[in-house]
Formats: C-alpha cells, structure tokens, sequence
C-alpha cells in the first residue's frame, strides 16, 4: 500500500510544484523539465507496483450496470483528454478539458473498482485534478478562452475518441479484466 500512496503523492506533488512554489521550480530552470518528468515517470512505476501488489479488500461492491456507464465515461473522458475541445466549437471556453477528462476518467473507474487498491489510486488521483484546477485557477486568475473551432472538429476528435475508446479497452482486456461486458 506503501508504494501506491507515495506513488500518488509523487504524482500530485510534481505537478502541484511549479504552483505551490513557482521560486523554487524557477531556479531549476529548465533542467527542472528533466527532473518532473523523471519524478512523474517514478510516480506511475510506484502507482503499478503498488496497485498490483495489493491485496484485494472490498470497501463497497459496484453493481454490475455500472460497467456499461463506466465506458460511457470514458468515451467522454478520452475526447476531453484530447485536442479536441480547445480546437472545437462545443467546448473551447472551457478552461480545464484535459483535467475535467481526467477527473471523469477516475470517477468512472471508482465506479466500478470497489476495492482499498483502487479507491486510494482512482479517489488520490481525483482528488489531485480537483486540487490542480482550483491551484491553477487561483495562480492564473486572468485567462482566456480558445478561440472558437469548428464542429468538425468536434466530431473529428469524437470518432477519433471512439477508436481509440475500442483500442484502450482491447488491450485493458489482455492486461487486466475486459472494460466491456459480454
């Protein structure tokens, strides 16, 4: 468990530190980029071991209809995570897209992952998007939006959501249990 929450912490505190103590992240200047990316990349590998490596305890038992949200979610959650809205019509004042399809991709899989492991992953790693927005919103209060896009954009990035939703959940299956039911 050990593994799992320091993985979690790495996580948030690199991408909290150019924020929470924008003097110091300025003296590693870029040399600095190195170093996060390193400390990120040590996060992930801390957040794998320490998942697989924990014992399955139940805290809550998701019913099983959750599932076919949980990829609905996800088709969202991977536009968002895309260029999509900043590039698009639907949603280019939206301020945070890639962090809102990181939180709708955690909650998703909170939704169907009722075990300690993932509530300390899933829950940790949503709690950090919530944080970093809120961070990000109070250090750069004067933003503003994208220029608007196009639909076809929109849809563009939508198809292109719905390949890669097909492709992320064939190969979740060969690693881990399938995301689609049947």
């Amino acid at each position: 468990m050990i593994w799992l929450i320091l993985g979690v912490l790495l996580w948030s505190g690199a991408h909290l530190f150019k924020r929470l103590a924008p003097d110091a992240r300025a003296q590693l200047e870029e040399k600095g980029k190195g170093l996060i990316a390193l400390i990120l990349v040590g996060s992930i590998v801390l957040m794998v071991i320490g998942y697989r490596a924990m014992d399955f305890i139940p805290v809550y038992n998701p019913p099983y209809f959750l599932l076919h949200l949980n990829n609905l979610l996800m088709l969202f959650a991977l536009y968002f995570t895309s260029p999509g809205p900043k590039k698009g019509a639907l949603f280019y004042k939206m301020r945070h897209p890639m962090l809102t399809g990181f939180k709708i991709w955690a909650a998703a899989h909170l939704l169907v992952n009722g075990d300690l492991a993932s509530v300390i992953l899933f829950g940790g790693l949503l709690a950090w998007a919530v944080i970093e927005v809120i961070t990000i919103n109070k250090s750069e209060p004067d933003w503003q939006p994208n220029e608007k896009g196009s639909i076809a954009k929109d849809a563009m990035f939508f198809v292109a959501s719905i390949v890669l939703l097909g492709v992320i959940g064939y190969i979740h299956g060969l690693i881990g249990p399938s995301p689609f039911p049947g």
